[in-house]
């Protein structure tokens, strides 16, 4: 029931917003109505992937779509046809595009820059929200939907396809899934992926070594391909980038600087693996990494140092 009632409120904002800008008051109940539960935002964000990706895609399966052969797909049409499905179709999850006989194939290439936020949508109505420092390749083809993470940071929501399963590279590791909406993270010394709707299947170099993740669950591939046991994730946190806020719960000082440096234009060290160890829980803004680092003295016997090359580092004080 809830997948349905969701799928109607957000067709309603979504027409809403289209209209023209909203009202003070109609903004906060708009934001009240995204933060009320976690399927609000997903068949939101499923809309106007929808709707953007009418840019992307071949004017033959556009016109496939539309109510008329207009010589430009017109995306009104576009909209009162993904409006009617969230409304009286269960199936908008299953990927408004993926549903004709012949998808056409997709390739194209997304990076953001130190800093960065950037959501993108794809032609079978998943959104990928990308991290800063990220980039992801995309192939789709006719049997497959494929993205290689090759740095960085996605959050994936993907749109229901049996017949096409997503696959997503990321080195050592590859998720694969047929709609749901997970998180995978590429380090240089390992992957890591967390679910918070849904289903994934993590795979290593072994087709043996695979992990099945379900909400609340993530896992680690390191660099050999090997796939760490399911455990359990504090989803909120780990996506609190896509808020524009980094969220550190008992963690590391070598952790919270791994996490620092990719938003800084110089990287950030720990002196010692001594200093690396101490611990850290607070909240900062992404924007605002100086702000932390101004903090962190105040909260941790640790001072900082420049060095030449114009990076930073902390030592213990």
């Amino acid at each position: 029931m809830m997948d349905n009632r969701a799928r109607d409120e957000a067709a309603q904002w979504f027409v809403r917003l289209q209209d023209g800008e909203l009202s003070a008051s109609e903004r906060q109940r708009f934001e009240a109505w995204r933060n009320e539960h976690p399927d609000h935002p997903y068949e939101f964000d499923v809309l106007q992937g929808m709707w953007s990706a009418t840019d992307l895609l071949p004017k033959a399966r556009l016109q496939a779509l539309c109510d008329g052969p207009a010589e430009r797909p017109k995306r009104q049409a576009v909209l009162r046809y993904a409006v009617a499905a969230s409304v009286v179709a269960a199936a908008l999850g299953l990927g408004l595009f993926s549903g004709l006989d012949h998808p056409e194939p997709c390739s194209a290439e997304f990076s953001t820059r130190v800093g960065e936020h950037r959501q993108v949508a794809l032609p079978d109505g998943s959104v990928l929200d990308l991290n800063s420092r990220s980039v992801v390749a995309v192939h789709y083809e006719k049997d497959l939907r494929g993205v290689e993470l090759k740095q960085g940071e996605a959050m994936f929501s993907v749109a229901h396809d049996t017949r096409r399963p997503f696959v997503v590279d990321a080195g050592a590791g590859q998720v694969t899934v047929t709609g749901t909406r997970f998180d995978v993270r590429r380090d240089d010394d390992q992957t890591r992926v967390m679910v918070e709707a849904g289903t994934v299947k993590v795979q290593g170099h072994s087709v043996d070594n695979v992990v099945t993740l379900t909400a609340g669950l993530g896992t680690q591939v390191d660099s050999k391909g090997r796939v760490a046991a399911a455990y359990d994730v504090n989803t909120e946190e780990l996506t609190a980038w896509r808020n524009g806020k980094l969220v550190f719960n008992n963690a590391s000082l070598s952790e919270v600087v791994r996490e620092v440096s990719r938003y800084r234009e110089q990287p950030l060290r720990v002196g010692t693996p001594a200093v690396g160890r101490l611990r850290l829980t607070s909240v900062f803004k992404s924007d605002d990494t100086d702000a932390l680092l101004k903090a962190l003295p105040h909260i941790l016997p640790v001072a900082l140092r420049t060095l030449p090359d114009g990076s930073q580092e902390i030592i213990s004080r």
